[in-house]
C-alpha cells in the first residue's frame, strides 16, 4: 500500500486466493473496493459489506477495515484522494457497478501510478470519477450492533444463517426480553429482526454461490422449501437470477 497518492485516483490490482485477507487497516484516502470476478467481504466495526461483481464497497478515509475474498477474487481497488471525493458517501456503503463503470475500472487498472493527467488517461479518470459519484447504493450491508445482548443474537446468526430461532427463543440466551430485542434491533441496526435475518441469509447465499456451491444446495441449506422459492427471493431482492448476478451480466 502506498504511503501517499501520486494522483487523485490510483488503482491497485491483484488476484486474491482462497483464505487470503487484507488485514485490518485504515488510510487517509477513500477506497472504492471492487472485484472483477468473485465476491469480496469488507468488515468494519460498524458492519459487514458484501460486493459481488455488480457491486463495490466505498470506504471513506480513516475507517478501520479488512477485506476478505469468498473463494478466489480479482481485486481491483481505487484509492481516491480527499480533493477528489466530492459527491461520494460520507460512510461505508455498497454501490452498484454498471457495465460502463466496470469497463472504466478495468481500463484504469492498467494505468501506471503516475498516469498522464493531461491526455487520454486523465480524461478517462475524470469520467471514472463521475461514474463512481453517480453509482446508486445497493442494500448489501449488514449493520452490526454494539449492545452485548443483541450481539449474542447477531453472532449466532452470523455463525449459522440457517438458524430459525425467533426472538422468543433468543431471549432465553441473550438476557433480554423479546420486546427489548426487537426495539434494540431497530435502534442499533435500522432494521427489524426479520429484515436483518433475511439480509444475513442473502449475504450467506452470495458467499456460498461464489464458491461454486449449487443453487439447490444453497437454497435447501438456508431453509428454503425449494430452489425456485430461493431464486424468486434472489431475483426479487437483487433483480436477477443467482447465476447471472454473480457473473455481473
Amino acid at each position: 500500500m502506498p504511503s501517499q497518492l501520486l494522483r487523485p485516483v490510483e488503482v491497485r490490482a491483484f488476484d486474491m486466493s482462497v483464505g487470503e485477507t487484507v488485514t485490518p487497516h485504515s488510510h487517509d484516502w477513500g477506497q472504492f473496493t471492487y472485484s472483477a470476478e468473485g465476491v469480496l467481504t469488507v468488515l468494519t466495526p460498524q458492519g459487514r459489506f458484501t460486493a459481488p461483481p455488480a457491486m463495490a464497497v466505498w470506504i471513506p478515509p480513516g475507517i478501520l477495515h479488512d477485506i476478505r475474498p469468498v473463494g478466489r477474487a480479482k481485486f481491483r481497488s481505487l484509492y481516491v484522494a480527499a480533493e477528489a471525493m466530492t459527491g461520494m458517501p460520507d460512510r461505508c456503503a455498497v454501490l452498484s457497478v454498471d457495465p460502463l463503470l466496470r469497463q472504466l475500472i478495468l481500463e484504469a487498472a492498467a494505468f501506471p501510478r503516475d498516469w498522464q493527467v493531461d491526455g487520454p488517461q486523465g480524461r478517462l479518470m475524470a469520467v471514472l470519477l463521475d461514474q463512481m459519484r453517480a453509482a446508486p447504493p445497493a442494500e448489501l450491508h449488514l449493520p452490526l450492533p454494539e449492545d452485548s445482548r443483541l450481539r449474542a443474537v447477531t453472532d449466532a446468526l452470523l455463525e449459522d444463517p440457517a438458524d430459525r430461532r425467533g426472538l422468543e427463543e433468543f431471549a432465553k440466551v441473550s438476557g433480554a426480553a423479546p420486546r427489548t430485542l426487537a426495539r434494540l434491533f431497530q435502534k442499533e441496526t435500522g432494521m427489524s429482526f426479520g429484515v436483518w435475518r433475511r439480509q444475513r441469509v442473502l449475504l450467506s447465499a452470495l458467499e456460498r454461490l461464489s464458491e461454486g456451491v449449487p443453487v439447490t444446495s444453497v437454497a435447501l441449506d438456508l431453509g428454503y422449501d425449494s430452489p425456485s422459492a430461493f431464486i424468486a427471493m434472489f431475483r426479487r431482492t437483487l433483480g436477477d437470477t443467482p447465476t447471472r448476478y454473480l457473473r455481473g451480466d
